[in-house]
Order: structure tokens, then C-alpha cells, then sequence
């Protein structure tokens, strides 16, 4: 299997989600993953916030991480923390700033006493907001990317944040290559949400963009016993689905925005079953997926 980051060595004080969901990024990239966190309270499984309202997933996230505890406010957590920062590559966190000051582990200290060790910031948002309290709902309504008063169906920024973390993990480990000295690469949350809504921005899942439902062959539609989601974008699937549905065999956008055609094919998949439209699927080659 690719390990590009084996023989690496990453230490994470990060809990939550977008940390540990990074951490568990780079364990399956190979590397050897240590998180260090507080000892839990008398009566709870774990001082991560994740440990206490969903066990199941903090079980996921920390597949493959070895688990130390210890308080790093005492001489014995510091003891513990800079015993393991000897030997580690990478170091990734999540506290704002100046509580990283506060521990004695800021950048300008770490690079002194670790000149080969990288630091990955994981903050709320980039510069002088890093010290904004936020979460991922605030990060996604800033970004645009809520559109009713429901929460969104997963937490798109927390699990972006992360992807961008382990890239900054690789990002940080290519540069000590080149310079031969660890960097500091700072990730925002923010940022990794607004990432996420650029094709919003530009106009693409708009009700007038192509995927945002102006296009016939890229919607979700009801059919007889539950909903299907189309996605016949390109000219040959379109193509395909028209022909399916009893219409001209015609690809091109502007037959496809037509709300004729629209409508023809909303009849068409509101007339067949979730199974005979899986069939059809398989038979045409028409990319769809049905649901309940």
C-alpha cells in the first residue's frame, strides 16, 4: 500500500474533530501517530469532547493512534509532552494561539529548542482572527453554504479543516526536505468552509447553474417508491437518459434546460421503482443512484 508518510512520527494535542480526524489521515498515510491528551475526569471515558458524545466515533478517529494522557499545565504533562516533541516530525494542534503560548509552545519556542520539528496550527480562521471563538455551523453560514434553518447533514468544515491538515503534514515534511529546518503552516477552519462553497460562488450549484438543478440530467427527481438522484451531466449520459425517457436523442445544454424536457423526464422516473431504475442504470449506463 502507499505510505508517504511512513517512518514519519506526528504528534497531535488537538481534540475534537478536525485534529484527531487529520491524525487518523496520516496514520493511514503510514505514520507513526501519538495523541496526547488530558486525563479523563472521575466517570468519563475520555477528556476529548468526542470520547463523551459519541464513543463510536472517537473509537474510529483513534484507530491506529496511540493514546497518552497527561496535563500539560504540570511539570510532569510538560515532562511528558516535550519527551515525546524529542522524536516527533510533526506536531499538530488545535488551541488558539495564545493558549499555545501560555504552554510554552509557540512557534518561535518550539523552532529554537526543535529546529527540525513543523508545527500544523489548526485555528478557527487565518491571521487575526485565529483567536475568534467559532464552530463548524459559524464557519459554514459564513461561507455561505447554509440554506435553510436545517444544520447540514455533516460538519463540512471541521472534515476539510482536516484534510488540509494532513496536507499540510505532507506540505511541512516536503519543505524540511528542501530547507533542511521544520516550517509552521497555519489552517483555518474558516477558510477550509469557504474552500468548499467556491463552486456556490461561482454560480455553478446556483438553481440557474447546470448542477445546481437548471440542467434535466443533473437533479434529484421523486420516482415511485422513494427519490433518485441523476447525474446524466455529460452530452453521452444525457443523451442516454432522453432516450430512456422516450425524448429526441439530444445531449446539448439548451435541450437539456428545457423545461419541456424537465418535465418529461420527471414523469418518466416518477412512473418506474427504485429497482427498475438501478436496472436501467446498469443497462444504459446512465449514472443515478436511488434512495428511500
Amino acid at each position: 500500500m502507499n505510505a508517504p508518510l511512513a517512518h514519519t512520527r506526528v504528534l497531535s494535542l488537538a481534540l475534537n474533530l478536525p485534529g484527531p480526524a487529520a491524525l487518523l489521515r496520516c496514520a493511514q498515510m503510514g505514520a507513526q501517530c501519538t495523541k496526547l491528551e488530558p486525563p479523563p475526569a472521575p466517570g468519563q471515558p475520555s477528556a476529548d469532547p468526542m470520547g463523551i458524545y459519541s464513543p463510536a466515533a472517537y473509537g474510529e478517529l483513534h484507530q491506529g493512534v496511540r493514546v497518552l494522557h497527561a496535563h500539560l499545565k504540570t511539570d510532569e504533562g510538560q515532562a511528558a509532552l516535550h519527551a515525546e516533541l524529542a522524536h516527533t516530525d510533526v506536531l499538530i494542534t488545535s488551541f488558539r494561539p495564545s493558549a499555545l503560548t501560555k504552554l510554552g509552545l509557540g512557534w518561535e519556542a518550539l523552532q529554537a529548542r526543535y529546529p527540525r520539528l513543523s508545527l500544523v496550527r489548526i485555528v478557527g480562521a487565518l491571521g487575526e482572527r485565529a483567536e475568534e471563538p467559532g464552530h463548524d455551523l459559524t464557519y459554514e453560514a459564513e461561507a455561505g453554504l447554509l440554506a435553510s434553518l436545517q444544520v447540514p447533514p455533516t460538519l463540512f468544515a471541521d472534515m476539510a479543516g482536516a484534510l488540509m491538515a494532513s496536507e499540510a503534514v505532507l506540505q511541512a515534511l516536503l519543505a524540511r526536505a528542501q530547507q533542511g529546518t521544520g516550517v509552521c503552516i497555519e489552517v483555518g477552519l474558516a477558510e477550509a468552509a469557504q474552500w468548499l462553497a467556491m463552486p456556490l460562488h461561482w454560480g455553478l450549484t446556483t438553481p440557474q447553474g447546470d448542477v445546481g438543478g437548471a440542467h434535466a440530467g443533473y437533479r434529484v427527481y421523486p420516482c415511485a417508491d422513494g427519490r433518485v438522484a441523476v447525474a446524466a451531466l455529460e452530452p453521452h449520459f444525457a443523451t442516454r437518459l432522453c432516450e430512456a425517457a422516450g425524448l429526441a436523442a439530444r445531449g446539448d445544454m439548451e435541450h437539456m434546460r428545457d423545461q419541456a424536457t424537465h418535465a418529461a423526464i420527471a414523469r418518466f422516473l416518477l412512473g418506474h421503482t427504485r429497482d427498475e431504475l438501478t436496472a436501467l442504470a446498469q443497462s444504459r449506463d446512465i449514472p443515478l443512484h436511488t434512495l428511500r
